[in-house]
């Protein structure tokens, strides 16, 4: 049968079917919106590390070191012996300590990875020293080992090969998913390889001064000096060591960082090494 809508019809007709059509439209945006609503995530993202300068007002113009307290957060660490403290705990209390004596000393400016409890991927950690033009990194750690007798303290720098199988565990357990990837032969790689041999070199230095200035005041295990390939120094792209302040799975230990006036020693070791290193690059 033909259609009795005149032209005014088909035209009312039409716009009733646009109305319907952007009606529909709107209410399934609505739907779409509200479920995307309903499954947003909320991401509590970590604070980023910080690049506050710590300094005496006579330190103006002085060299950066960086001081990574290791750890942080919901990586606790090694737990002691007794239980009764993680390894992010005193390795911020160290960190803290050596800040402030270099600030009091006056010699350099300081800078932290962090100055409280969170947690920081190792990239970001050697950030701050290449965002600084940091001239020294130095992380500290403290060690955990099965043997209960294992103790004393000792220093890394980098190497590619590591100095014995103790130090190539730690630096694997270290680096986590970082050292687990293969280094690719191309000219970038050998070109980086190259201008990472003075690095190397003067973090190598810098270890052997922390070894002579902590030797007599704090208990150093045998062959204290020794090398990994720590992610976290080659990143740091300056003169930079990894320094282990003793084994919380060691008892004597354990009571010996606990230890306010036996943390002083370490510091002030830590210190003077940290100053004569940088002094002898100053008369180069």
């Amino acid at each position: 049968m033909p259609s009795r809508l005149g032209k005014g019809g088909a035209i009312a007709g039409a716009a009733v079917t646009a109305v319907a059509a952007a009606a529909i439209a709107v209410a399934l945006i609505g739907r779409s919106s509200g479920a995307a609503a309903q499954a947003s995530l909320t991401v509590d993202l970590p604070p980023p590390a910080t690049d506050k300068i710590y300094a005496s007002p006579v330190a103006k113009g002085r060299p950066i070191v960086v001081i990574d307290a290791g750890h942080g957060g919901r990586d606790p660490g090694a737990t002691s012996v007794s239980g009764q403290i993680h390894e992010k705990d005193l390795t911020l209390i160290l960190a803290q300590a050596l800040r402030d004596e270099l600030v009091k000393r006056g010699r350099v400016r300081v800078a932290m990875t962090r100055d409280d409890d969170r947690y920081l991927v190792l990239d970001d950690r050697a950030a701050v020293a290449r965002r600084l033009n940091a001239a020294m990194f130095v992380s500290l750690h403290i060690d955990s080992a099965p043997n209960p007798l294992a103790r004393g303290a000792s220093v890394y720098s980098l190497s590619d090969v590591a100095s014995d199988a103790e130090a190539a565990r730690l630096a694997a357990r270290e680096n986590g998913d970082f050292g687990r990837g293969s280094r690719a032969g191309s000219v970038d790689t050998m070109l980086a390889d190259l201008a990472m041999r003075s690095q190397m070199s003067a973090s190598a230095d810098l270890a052997s001064r922390l070894v002579n200035k902590a030797a007599g005041r704090v208990e150093l295990r045998p062959n204290p000096h020794r090398f990994a390939a720590f992610h976290v120094l080659r990143r740091a792209e300056t003169s930079a060591v990894l320094f282990e302040a003793g084994y919380l799975s060691n008892a004597d230990d354990e009571l010996l960082l606990r230890d306010p006036a036996e943390r002083s020693k370490m510091v002030l070791a830590l210190a003077q090494a940290i100053e004569a290193d940088v002094a002898s690059h100053a008369r180069r």
